[in-house]
């Protein structure tokens, strides 16, 4: 009977119920989605066998917008796809010494997300239900892209590439520990990692040389009324060092709300950053099984 309980908790916790793990994965690496100046952009695709339609979310993994892969989603890929939602897993252009990627890397999310759409009908999703989920410097491309993606700013540049007439609009945001207000992260990495500016690495100027930019590429300058069809779930960890919750997570939930934005949050009690891509979903006890089954809840009603 012991034996039997821990079990059913044990699957309970993870999110594998009656209503989940019910399909296979069809897993596809290195789906190409778009080429922008010459560098070709691809994918790992998760898919849910034999479900037509699926709802699908782009994966954008973090790494200080400067490091990281899709790699970073091989624990959730899998799951979501169990679970009926699809998971595109993406790289995208990266910041290197001297040599900023700011808003190249927005531009390659969006192509992300209307490659998917655009393409719907032969991958078997919904092009009706397509979301996006990402980590630290990949939650905020993807929230940008959700608020901002029609915005003059983001949509000059690739008006020749083959999807660029497709809408990159976004049903749900799932954000785990992420950047919303580049101008509070380039002031909290002046304390936390003074040797690695990563906000001005990414937007090429300090706050002192060009403060516009700092305001134009954080997701929370665009959170108003006008785009609030948006969905969002917030995840954040208590012991975060690299992100500053008060003003980053807590923040950005507070003017989603006030726009009038569905937002929730989901908190994790001890756990620092970089969870996503490190906890195993088949431990019981890590952080991300804490998490995996209350952002599966949440994305059924969102998507």
């Amino acid at each position: 009977m012991t034996f039997r309980l821990a079990t059913i908790l044990v699957v309970t916790a993870l999110g594998l119920g009656a209503a989940g793990a019910q399909y296979q994965v069809d897993t596809r690496s290195n789906v190409d989605y778009a080429e922008h100046d010459g560098v070709k952009l691809a994918g790992d695709l998760y898919l849910p066998k034999g479900l037509a339609k699926a709802p699908v979310l782009v994966a954008v993994h973090g790494g200080g917008w400067q490091g990281g892969s899709p790699a970073s989603y091989r624990q959730w890929g899998p799951y979501l796809a169990k679970n009926g939602f699809g998971v595109f897993a993406v790289r995208y252009r990266l910041a290197k010494p001297g040599v900023t990627t700011y808003p190249q890397a927005v531009y390659d999310i969006k192509a992300a997300v209307q490659f998917l759409r655009a393409k719907a009908g032969e991958l078997g999703v919904d092009p009706e239900r397509i979301g996006a989920m990402g980590d630290s410097a990949g939650a905020h491309l993807v929230a940008l892209v959700a608020l901002a993606g029609d915005e003059p700013l983001f949509s000059s540049e690739y008006r020749n590439a083959p999807n660029a007439a497709t809408p990159s609009s976004l049903k749900a945001v799932v954000g785990f520990y992420g950047v919303y207000d580049l101008w509070a992260q380039w002031q909290h990495d002046q304390i936390a990692r003074p040797r690695d500016q990563i906000a001005e690495k990414f937007l090429g100027a300090s706050p002192m040389q060009n403060r516009r930019v700092y305001f134009d590429s954080s997701p929370a300058s665009y959170a108003i009324e006008s785009k609030n069809r948006t969905r969002f779930v917030i995840v954040h960890g208590t012991n975060d060092d690299v992100v500053d919750v008060p003003t980053q997570s807590t923040a950005f939930q507070t003017v989603l709300k006030q726009a009038g934005f569905f937002a929730r949050t989901v908190v994790v009690p001890g756990a620092g950053h970089y969870f996503v891509g490190s906890d195993s979903l088949d431990d019981p006890t890590s952080f991300g099984a804490f998490a995996a089954p209350k952002v599966l809840r949440m994305l059924e009603g969102a998507l």
